[in-house]
């Protein structure tokens, strides 16, 4: 198992997906807020939730029981 150091890096896109949330909040109450950003705000967020998920799911070990 390849362990350098993902807890920073987990964290770091935890913090960027949590901005995302934020911002993408205040344009969505925002009535006059540019629909096209605001979906290419919530495509990064996925991805980043699914790139988040993957490193979650390297740090567990596969154990066939």
């Amino acid at each position: 198992m390849n362990d350098d150091h993902p807890k920073p890096d987990l964290e770091t896109l935890r913090a960027e997906h949590r901005l995302l949330d934020e911002r993408i909040g205040a344009l969505s109450a925002d009535p006059s807020a540019d629909q096209l950003e605001i979906a290419r705000l919530k495509k990064r967020k996925l991805l980043l939730k699914d790139r988040i998920q993957l490193i979650v799911d390297s740090n567990i070990p596969d154990i066939i029981a």
